[in-house]
């Protein structure tokens, strides 16, 4: 949806060919009768952005204290159907309302989906979470990658969203017929007693096989009030290094992607929106992938060098000072690095410091940070996008 932001906004559409032009839409573009020094359409892609963000916020603030009553089967099903109901309504939408609403469906199906499965890893080794994170990255990527290769290819950006609808039956299919069933608590309501979920069969066999993954499995969901303020508390050293830096990433990506504008570029302004899109996912799947080879403990440097990242763009919006495009594409594969590197890093220390009893309620609280981080920038990114187009 972030990759389809600035189609979704103005309404643009791939005709046959190679580039990119402006059709009559439904709605107002937003750059018709500009006269701002930027090429800016009248809602900031910030706006997407919030509606993408805040329900997966809300879900994931509130889901730790009662998302373990809601058997594992039943959250997967919402999110696909949720995630088909999204790519549908954004793709037939009549007016930006239509839109939004599609927007936040895709909300809920990444929030509910995240917590969901990053819970579920707590049920096995703790290698899973390098698997998982590196999973995260590659769909970002692909989803980037397939939505720029198909509106560059010639779809209109309507019949591109259409197409993602196979990617939750993908999704609902790999679950089902993948997980090993022996392994999670599948369609268990309620919180589970103590001790093994279940007795591996002899036809299911644990993901990574061994007894470290069965004595990394929870032992039960009964954590008191008391005990679970005490681990968010021991995991603050984490969260707001990790808040900070999708802060700064997503204030980049939301807030000044749009106004990164080269007129002189072989790109339409669409299609260079959708190329920083691609190469920010490459670098988050990059790193995301690397966790095998480096581990950084230090999560507060990283926040420091995507804060320093964030400053020297706005400054370079402001006074349009970069020479080229593709130093700005340098710039933002760097950004995603950065970024990917502090999600597993953080993940990576949450896990390896948790108790097991604690540890499937502080990986869900841990993915509340970035979430936040995120949608204090969306707000932000709306006021400096107003603040920049009104400029002449």
């Amino acid at each position: 949806m972030l990759s389809a932001a600035h189609d979704i906004l103005s309404h643009q559409k791939a005709p046959s060919g190679n580039g990119t032009i402006p059709t009559p839409p439904s709605i107002t573009p937003g750059n018709v009768s500009n006269t701002s020094r930027y090429d800016c359409n009248i809602i900031s892609t910030g706006a997407v952005l919030l509606a993408d963000i805040l329900p997966t916020l809300l879900i994931k603030f509130s889901a730790p204290f009662y998302i373990h009553l809601l058997p594992y089967g039943l959250r997967v099903i919402i999110c696909v159907l949720t995630a088909l109901g999204s790519f549908l309504l954004v793709a037939f939408s009549a007016g930006p309302a239509q839109s939004f609403t599609g927007v936040v469906l895709a909300s809920v199906s990444s929030g509910l989906g995240e917590i969901t499965f990053l819970a579920l890893t707590s049920y096995f080794d703790s290698a899973v979470v390098s698997a998982w994170s590196s999973g995260t990255g590659g769909a970002g990527l692909l989803g980037a990658l397939s939505y720029l290769g198909l509106t560059q290819a010639g779809l209109s950006p309507q019949h591109t969203l259409l197409t993602m609808n196979v990617i939750p039956v993908i999704m609902l299919a790999s679950y089902l017929l993948l997980a090993p069933s022996s392994q999670d608590p599948r369609w268990c309501w309620g919180a589970l007693p103590p001790g093994p979920l279940h007795s591996p069969s002899s036809s299911h066999q644990p993901l990574l096989g061994s007894a470290a993954a069965h004595q990394n499995k929870p032992q039960s969901h009964n954590i008191s009030l008391q005990e679970k303020g005490q681990v968010v508390k021991g995991l603050l050293k984490y969260l707001l290094p990790l808040a900070v830096v999708y802060f700064a990433e997503y204030f980049i990506n939301q807030g000044l992607f749009e106004l990164l504008y080269f007129r002189e570029a072989p790109l339409t302004h669409p299609q260079q929106y959708r190329w920083y899109q691609m190469l920010y996912q490459a670098g988050v799947f990059l790193s995301r992938s690397s966790a095998s080879c480096v581990r950084i403990r230090h999560i507060w440097a990283l926040a420091v060098l995507q804060c320093l990242n964030m400053v020297f763009l706005l400054v370079a919006v402001y006074f349009m000072f970069l020479p080229s495009i593709y130093f700005v594409f340098v710039l933002i594969l760097y950004e995603g690095l950065l970024g990917g590197a502090s999600y597993v890093n953080t993940f990576h220390c949450v896990s390896a410091e948790s108790q097991p009893k604690h540890r499937e309620f502080a990986m869900g609280v841990t993915c509340v940070a970035d979430t936040l981080g995120i949608s204090l920038s969306g707000a932000l990114a709306i006021l400096v996008h107003n603040y920049f187009c009104r400029l002449s």
